[in-house]
């Protein structure tokens, strides 16, 4: 094999045979051509007692390679790396004792790429010096350095050569704690969490004054999910000595318990040691987002947009939550801003973005050209995909399944959600209950059940779907068979809290109120993050307003609005019960027209929004909101009736009659747990009356 040749290739391709050198036992002997006449004069004047040392040649020549090195960092012309090696090798020749120039050579050979040489040259020394130092350093440098190269795919084997050069460093330096450092995130890398542990440990005893031991020790138990152990790591240190990265790591910790107020403290803190640590301001940025001070946010992305505008993440942040407050135009302006200078994921993520803000703007079916772009994009000509590809696939499916929805294409929504459920794995059960969810909006109650049935027949593990055909099978009549379905996904663990919510919406369809409250309060005991009890919440405001009990609904939804003043689907909720009531009309106006701000397309909204301007006597706009909440949910029955409401107070009797003859057909098709006979009573006499009316006009001419 030719050395050379394999020294001049590129890192990536010479690491290759980095893994099976260190099985090999090399010769340093070199072809006779490569060893220059001054190195063989030297060789050869070696007796036979040992080798004859010629100190003032070895450091003449050391002298001289140390000089081209400074001549080659300087110009950075190869030459002088050539140059260097060369009296290197001359000065070996001198003193072949010297472990030091043996090292030195080996250094350079890495440091100029010639990866192969370095390692035959650093192994020869560890032949002939176990304990070096040095040597098991620049291995593990070497090898550690392979590990980051996209090109050497982090192989297994590189790993372990990576570790066992570690380890005898801190065998052989054991009071360095840098060595332990990197031996624990070697083997946290390796999942040898016990071992990275005891590293760190070692790393603070060596260091007690480590913030970085600390940090990576805190790192290590969050990464375990013991969040608590990781606080009580950071925060045994004294606060006088907590430095940036110490309050940095805590932000980073209360994140993961989802106590935002706690990480947006810990990053203000982190910031006012380092004001210009970019990752203190992007985790302060973030969970100013995740506790939904948006405002706050976007000033602290425009800060790092200012700090670095070639970095495109601020931009694409910013448009994120500009889509959140609904200001649709300035989030795809920042999206455009990180366009040119996004590469690979992040180029995929701002697609992404960018078909959700056309898909806001109702522009489906540009929303959904990028979405089929994204597809054919991220297809595997074999079918095979990893875990974080299917994810992935499965999201563009549901969005695209989703636009077909909306535009009034049932067929081609099941075709798409069909193909998330041949992808298997945790994504098909998705796929399932996307085309439950259509075949529901369509009012085709059989085949919604056999899809449930057919999903949890395939997988019977999964507890969304049990739950998804227990409400199904209350809905077909079989009350009993559906409540014991879903109290036998109850694992009396926090996962609980799903069934129970579901179990309330069971009861409630059939109007069994103190159990539903019940199980409402079951859910909220095992609710420990704010969005857990958020969402509990929720859904206690709207059994209350099932029961009728206004009061404790309008307060139980105003809780939920304090923790999330853009949660839209409680806007419009509570917005739409104030309405229908004639109860602080402006205020439900307010708070409707903040949810269609953040859901422009949504035609639930829609009507709440046309509701409430009917209220407040505003036809024309009542009539414009509500004629686009039936062109988008033309199956609702609520909407047809409230446009027979407008119609009817408008004049227009013949047109209140056709949209209340479309309500009652509509209720007949919904399941009874659906429908107020209140309503539907109501609803027939105002339409027998119009007829009634109808016909005098008729007869009076």
């Amino acid at each position: 094999m030719n050395l050379m040749k394999i020294s001049s290739l590129p890192l990536a391709l010479a690491l290759v045979s980095v893994a099976a050198l260190a099985q090999e036992k090399p010769s340093v002997a070199q072809p006779a051509q490569e060893n220059p006449p001054a190195a063989q004069s030297a060789q050869t004047s070696q007796s036979a007692s040992g080798p004859k040392i010629d100190h003032a040649a070895s450091y003449y020549h050391f002298g001289l390679a140390h000089m081209y090195e400074e001549m080659m960092g300087m110009y950075g012309r190869s030459e002088y790396a050539n140059k260097a090696i060369e009296e290197y090798r001359l000065a070996i020749a001198a003193d072949p004792s010297s472990e030091y120039l043996n090292a030195a050579l080996a250094d350079l050979y890495n440091r100029t790429g010639r990866v192969r040489d370095a390692v035959l040259e650093a192994q020869e020394i560890l032949k002939r010096d176990p304990d070096n130092l040095e040597a098991h350093k620049l291995l593990g440098r070497i090898y550690l350095r392979s590990l980051s190269d996209p090109q050497s795919g982090g192989s297994r084997e590189v790993l372990k050569l990576a570790i066992e050069q570690y380890e005898a460093t801190v065998r052989i330096d054991p009071k360095n704690p840098d060595n332990y450092l990197l031996l624990g995130r070697l083997y946290q890398l390796n999942k040898d969490l016990l071992k990275a542990e005891g590293a760190f440990k070692e790393a603070l005893k060596a260091d007690p004054g480590s913030d970085e031991a600390v940090i990576n020790l805190a790192y290590l138990y969050n990464d375990e999910g013991d969040t608590k152990r990781a606080q009580e790591m950071l925060n045994s240190l004294p606060e006088a000595s907590r430095t940036t990265k110490i309050y940095s790591a805590m932000g980073a910790t209360y994140e993961r318990q989802k106590d935002y107020k706690g990480a947006i403290a810990a990053y203000q803190q982190a910031l006012a040691l380092d004001k210009t640590n970019l990752d203190a301001m992007r985790g302060l940025a973030q969970n100013l987002a995740n506790d939904n001070q948006l405002d706050g946010a976007l000033a602290q992305y425009k800060a790092l947009q200012d700090a670095d505008p070639q970095d495109p993440q601020p931009a694409v942040e910013m448009s994120k939550l500009y889509r959140r407050l609904g200001k649709l135009d300035l989030a795809m302006e920042s999206l455009k801003k990180a366009e040119p200078f996004a590469q690979d994921s992040l180029a995929m993520e701002i697609a992404y973005n960018e078909a959700l803000l056309l898909e806001a703007q109702g522009k489906f079916d540009e929303a959904a050209s990028v979405f089929q772009k994204l597809l054919a994009r991220t297809t595997s000509p074999d079918g095979k995909y990893s875990a974080g590809e299917r994810s992935n696939r499965a999201l563009f499916l549901s969005r695209l399944g989703n636009l077909y929805r909306q535009s009034g294409r049932p067929l081609l929504a099941l075709d798409t959600f069909r193909k998330i459920v041949d992808l298997g794995g945790e994504e098909a059960a998705r796929g399932y209950q996307e085309m439950i969810d259509t075949y529901r909006d369509q009012k085709q109650w059989p085949e919604a059940t056999r899809t449930a049935q057919e999903a949890v027949k395939k997988l019977p593990d999964d507890r969304g779907l049990k739950l998804t055909l227990a409400l199904q099978l209350v809905d077909d009549g079989k009350s009993e068979e559906g409540i014991q379905m879903a109290k036998s996904t109850l694992s009396n663990d926090a996962n609980d809290r799903e069934t129970y919510v579901s179990l309330s919406q069971i009861y409630a369809r059939l109007k069994r109120w103190k159990e539903a409250e019940d199980s409402v309060n079951e859910a909220e005991k095992l609710a420990s993050r704010p969005e857990e009890k958020e969402y509990v919440q929720y859904f206690r405001g709207a059994l209350y307003e099932r029961e009728k009990k206004y009061d404790q609904a309008e307060q139980a939804f105003r809780q939920v609005l304090q923790q999330d003043p853009n949660n839209s689907t409680t806007l419009n909720y509570l917005g739409y019960m104030l309405a229908d009531h004639n109860m602080h009309l402006e205020e439900a106006l307010g708070m409707i027209k903040r949810a269609v701000e953040l859901e422009p397309q949504n035609g639930a909204y829609l009507d709440s929004l046309g509701w409430v301007y009917f209220k407040l006597g505003n036809y024309d706009q009542a009539e414009e909101n509500l004629r686009r909440a039936a062109e988008k949910t033309p199956n609702d029955a609520t909407i047809q009736d409230h446009l027979g409401e407008l119609y009817a107070k408008t004049g227009k009797l013949k047109l209140a009659a056709m949209h209340w003859e479309r309500a009652l057909d509509e209720w007949g098709k919904s399941m009874a747990g659906d429908v107020d006979q209140q309503d539907v009573s109501r609803v027939q006499k105002k339409l027998e009356s119009t007829k009634v009316k109808l016909a005098q006009q008729n007869n009076s001419r």
